[in-house]
């Protein structure tokens, strides 16, 4: 055997992403960063660069962004946060299996049901609807917060339509968030949703309704964004014709304009009101 040189370097055997200057991982959401406080200063630094990275390329570059996730969960795989992460590019780049494993141990770390709806779509996703189905019965839905009871009812929903099962399916949906008078950030996919499902029960022109709304909904929440909290008010007025038809849905008033408005009546009332002591 030829006998190794002590000049030879190894080569690693993990290459991790390069990461730009300007991320410095200061970025990261301030509860994330608590959890890499068991870490060494010099590693959780590295970490939550990853982690920042992993979080800016999902959308553009999943695969990159899952090669980040790996890079953090080499440096800190006892970390709650970062085996979510790992888990969420793993579900992006289509890797269901690991997806599932990594929220297992996230669960198991945290103690939190919170990605509960995103291990029911991978039991969707590898062709388990019924596993996942079992899945989301088995936690009270009490406990979670409202977002995710949403974001669960559509994974529920999802995987009675895998099923077949497209009149459960829509019963999934119908949940006290399904509110046409009020948008919150959830409301644009759970509207759309139960427009998918209306559809596939050959009700288009209540799918159109509900596909109209959802699109209401979201243009609002964009338009409003920055200026007001999650929720926004819908009220009644006329929209366009639909399928030929003079229909009333439900359209959105920005929160923003409203409350300035009212800013401006309120100012108006205290000059007349200031008016009234000089007289």
């Amino acid at each position: 055997m030829r006998t190794r040189r002590t000049d030879e370097v190894e080569a690693p055997r993990h290459v991790d992403p390069s990461i730009p200057e300007e991320i410095t991982g200061r970025e990261l959401d301030k509860s994330a960063r608590f959890e890499l406080k068991t870490l060494s200063k010099e590693n959780a630094d590295r970490v939550a660069q990853h982690l920042v990275m992993a979080a800016t390329l999902i959308e553009e570059d999943p695969a990159l962004a899952h090669e980040h996730a790996l890079a953090a969960g080499r440096r800190a795989g006892r970390v709650a946060v970062v085996r979510e992460t790992l888990a969420i590019t793993a579900y992006a780049t289509g890797d269901f299996a690991l997806a599932l494993r990594e929220l297992r141990t996230y669960r198991r770390l945290s103690g939190s049901n919170e990605q509960l709806p995103l291990m029911v779509d991978c039991e969707r996703g590898l062709g388990r609807p019924e596993k996942g189905l079992e899945l989301g019965r088995s936690v009270d839905r009490s406990t979670l917060s409202e977002p995710t009871r949403v974001e669960l009812a559509i994974a529920m929903s999802g995987a009675r339509l895998d099923l077949g099962q497209n009149e459960l399916a829509l019963t999934e949906l119908e949940i006290p968030q399904l509110d046409p008078t009020t948008a919150y950030s959830y409301s644009p996919a759970l509207f759309d949703s139960y427009a998918v499902v209306l559809a596939e029960l050959g009700r288009d022109e209540e799918a159109a309704t509900w596909a109209s709304r959802a699109d209401v909904a979201a243009q609002a929440i964009g338009d409003a964004e920055g200026d007001v909290d999650e929720i926004i008010e819908i009220v009644e007025e006329e929209l366009e014709e639909l399928d030929g038809e003079a229909a009333s849905e439900p359209t959105v008033e920005r929160v923003a304009e409203r409350a300035a408005e009212a800013g401006e009546d309120e100012a108006g009332k205290n000059e007349a009101g200031e008016g009234a002591d000089a007289r």
